[in-house]
Formats: C-alpha cells, structure tokens, sequence
C-alpha cells in the first residue's frame, strides 16, 4: 500500500505543483534544463517580458527547481535537480496517453 503523510503533501505541492503550476514555469524549467541562460534569453523564448520571466524565476528559485549564478552583471539560471525534468516528463506521458485515449477534457485551452 502507497501512503503519502500530510506533511510530504503539503512539501509536495507547495514547492513542486505550486512551482509548476503555470505553463510558461514549465517551459522555463526545460529552457534552463538544456544548459544555463539569461534572463534576456528566456524573455526572447518565451515572448514576454522581462518583469513577466523574472517574476516566474523568482517562483522557481523560491521553491528550489532552478538555480541563479551570477557572472559578472548577468546572472544565468539551470536547473536544480534534473529528476525534475524526469518527473514532468513522465506527466507528459500521461498526458499523452490520455489524449491517445480520446480524452477531450484535457485539450488545451
């Protein structure tokens, strides 16, 4: 039997669903996964703007899914752990499979 305490839920989604819990989050984790960047890099990728991309890092680091190192003036962001990526890519699967599957409630919007 699979048990989860009530502390490890309440730890689980205040620092991994809550982190995650946005789409653009979830690009800037795979952005930053594939080698360290600017925030300058990251506003180009995504489209939007500075403050916009800041504020989503800021929500990032605050949980520990990235890291920010500073070189000189400019401050490059990666990824904390990379079981992260592992994890959000086992929920594509999932989602994936439910799409397979004909499930329309999970189309997005």
């Amino acid at each position: 039997m699979f048990t989860i305490t009530d502390e490890e839920a309440i730890l689980l989604h205040r620092y991994i669903c809550e982190g995650v819990g946005d789409p653009k989050r979830l690009r800037l984790l795979y952005l930053v996964a594939e080698h360290p960047r600017k925030v300058s890099e990251l506003t180009e990728f995504l489209g939007v703007s500075q403050p916009t991309v800041s504020h989503h890092l800021r929500i990032l680091r605050d949980r520990g899914l990235v890291e920010a190192r500073k070189e000189g003036t400019a401050v490059y962001y990666s990824l904390s752990n990379p079981r992260i990526l592992e994890a959000l890519d086992m929920m594509r699967a999932i989602v994936a499979q439910f799409l397979a599957d004909g499930a329309h409630v999970l189309s997005a919007t």
